[in-house]
């Protein structure tokens, strides 16, 4: 007798293994009527699920969230009949969901046109006004192998050659075209009203460069109209603010062949970037950490103690001198913790708090680089704070209190917090990591926040939390981190005097608040439009002039402007007012100064802001000066 354990304590008895599809004639209608998919213990599946022990069983309906993951795999798969429909000689490939969407990869001769995306629109419209049924089947390896083979689908044979012999082949149906997959499936096409191909990409076969080259197209599917219609907004909005067209604009940076994946820094864009450096180095020192310095290329051996070299090397920049393996470093821990064993620590001295401004580097794809928001080269904002069990509670408080501040400051007011439990590849044992989820799990309750499970997305070292910012077009970056190791410092032997004379392991705490230097700056040029702050704008004031004439009352302006630490450009050319005010705009500064003949006569100034279209109030330089003080006051010391 096979027991399911449904809502509403409701319990129901089956003779044989069956499948959910099949025991629904046993569950009351109304506890299934509008489910799409099912979860068993915890699991999504969907109704092709076979019951063949006692199980929970929970029926999801289409708002439910889990349901778009499975609701973009579908639209893949719609996608795919479509293509092959309209363009027969196609092989398909693989087609996952994404964040946001899903994409396919063909094989084809002929690349396709954007304006082939229409097309295919149009075809997977007509299949999902089809409404034909997903209908799951399961084969023999030889049998799925024949299937693909007669169909002319070599990369699907390939993939089922590289299936465990004891994993269970699924090929799923809609209609005619069917397709090899793992599920789940939503019941039918009908579902996938709400879907937009997006672009074309050249990808390779198995995500190697090395191999056959493909075709890659995207898309994005949501559960309804509403959804769409904002994320096709979003994006047309981010195409707008994209941090490489507008750093490219204002001079900011740049990258280029000869290094890949790392910025070349422009005198604006450096500016930036040194004052948030220091912004958040005064942070930093007001909350009692310690800043150290520690090297960028270490021997192998380091990592290979700390673990690192095992989980890592892949990504890791290499190499040799004197037969002697070094890397640079792509995290900064084991440095940090060489400089806490350098002493010999009491409890009396936890906690500590140790902040770099590390330089770290990492082996990227080529094709997953991204301007700033992915490079091979990054200062991370990073810090470990190493501190007893008992200590772990108050300092996620001062940490949490911290990251609200700055993200604040940016104008980031809406945060949200995920809890990344325990990772398949992952140091320490089991009961380590029961003990270090349990402690975070104390300190976050201590935070009075909403947070979310995020399973299977822990460090390598400890269980973490991901603090995710929400920009001013609703889009979601995961910058702050705060993780609790219980492993490390065991592992490269770091200790300190407890109360009673014994040596302990301490925690370390490990914090970033940012994430990297270079993907904050990329978020904020998005964020806010390249129209930065008054106090980090690489250029606050321009002093225009109207004619000439006024070029040495101009000179005097902009010397005193200097001398005050206001950063200043000076345009003096021969070009109309209008123009030179066009100019300043483009630049996003949120100043202009504008002088003529009357603001000379009579030792004054006229003002104009950025976002503002009549001239300012402000009439003095030492008003002027004064506003700006107070702007950055704050910010800046």
């Amino acid at each position: 007798m096979i027991i399911i354990s449904l809502v509403e304590n409701l319990k129901i008895s089956l003779g044989s293994p069956m499948s959910i599809n099949d025991a629904k004639k046993f569950i009351p209608n109304h506890i299934y009527q509008n489910a799409v998919l099912a979860e068993v213990n915890g699991i999504l599946v969907d109704f092709f699920y076979i019951i063949n022990k006692d199980i929970e069983l929970n029926f999801i309906n289409i708002e439910d969230y889990r349901v778009l993951p499975v609701l973009r795999h579908d639209t893949a798969h719609i996608m795919a009949e479509a293509v092959q429909e309209l363009f027969p000689e196609v092989q398909v490939t693989i087609g996952p969901a994404i964040k946001d969407g899903f994409y396919y990869d063909f094989f084809t001769s002929k690349p396709f046109q954007f304006s082939d995306l229409e097309l295919i629109e149009t075809r997977m419209r007509k299949i999902v006004k089809n409404k034909s049924f997903f209908v799951k089947k399961v084969f023999d390896r030889k049998e799925a192998i024949k299937i693909f083979q007669n169909k002319g689908e070599k990369f699907k044979v390939h993939i089922i050659n590289e299936i465990d012999e004891k994993e269970e082949i699924s090929i799923y149906w809609q209609g005619k075209f069917f397709d090899l997959c793992r599920g789940p499936h939503l019941p039918s096409t009908k579902y996938a009203k709400y879907f937009k191909l997006t672009k074309i990409s050249a990808s390779y076969w198995k995500g190697d460069s090395k191999n056959i080259s493909l075709q890659r197209i995207y898309g994005t599917a949501w559960n309804n109209k509403e959804d769409l219609e904002k994320y096709l907004f979003q994006q047309k909005e981010a195409e707008k603010r994209d941090h490489r067209v507008i750093g490219k604009s204002l001079s900011l940076f740049h990258f280029q062949n000869e290094a890949q994946g790392i910025a070349f820094w422009h005198h604006n864009g450096f500016t930036i970037y040194r004052l948030l450096q220091n912004y958040i180095r005064q942070k930093l020192e007001k909350h009692s950490y310690l800043e150290v310095k520690t090297p960028e290329l270490v021997d192998n051996d380091l990592w290979k103690k700390s673990g690192h070299w095992d989980k890592f090397k892949e990504n890791m920049f290499t190499l040799e001198d004197n037969k002697k393996q070094y890397a640079l470093k792509p995290m900064n821990c084991p440095c940090h913790i060489q400089i806490f064993n350098r002493e010999n620590k009491s409890y009396r001295d936890l906690p500590i708090r140790m902040s770099e401004f590390g330089s770290c580097y990492r082996r990227e794809d080529s094709g997953a680089l991204h301007g700033l928001l992915r490079v091979r080269n990054f200062i991370q904002d990073d810090a470990h704070i190493f501190c007893t069990k008992e200590q772990i509670n108050s300092e996620t408080l001062n940490f949490y209190n911290l990251l609200k501040e700055i993200y604040n400051d940016f104008g980031f007011q809406e945060i949200k917090v995920k809890f990344s439990d325990r990772p398949k590849v992952r140091a320490g044992t089991d009961e380590i990591w029961d003990s270090s989820e349990k402690a975070l799990k104390n300190a976050i309750s201590t935070l009075d926040i909403k947070w979310e499970i995020n399973s299977g997305d822990g460090a390598f070292y400890g269980p973490k939390l991901e603090f995710i910012l929400k920009d001013a077009i609703g889009r979601e970056w995961q910058c702050g981190t705060l993780q609790v190791d219980f492993i490390l410092a065991e592992k490269l032997n770091a200790t300190y005097i407890d109360a009673t004379g014994s040596k302990k392991h301490p925690i370390i705490l490990h914090r970033a608040i940012l994430g990297t230097f270079e993907r904050f700056i990329g978020i904020l040029i998005e964020q806010y439009f390249g129209a930065f702050p008054i106090w980090i704008a690489p250029i606050q004031v321009a002093i225009l002039t109207i004619t000439n004439k006024q070029d040495s009352y101009a000179q005097k302006i902009f010397t005193q402007l200097k001398n005050n630490s206001i950063r200043t450009i000076l345009d003096i050319d021969s070009n109309k007012i209008s123009y030179k005010i066009r100019k300043s705009l483009s630049q996003k500064i949120p100043i202009s100064i504008i002088l003529g003949e009357k603001e000379e006569t009579e030792g004054k100034i006229a003002v104009r802001f950025r976002e503002k279209e009549h001239i300012s109030d402000i009439t003095t330089l030492e008003d002027l000066t004064k506003f700006i003080f107070a702007s950055q006051k704050q910010f800046l010391k």
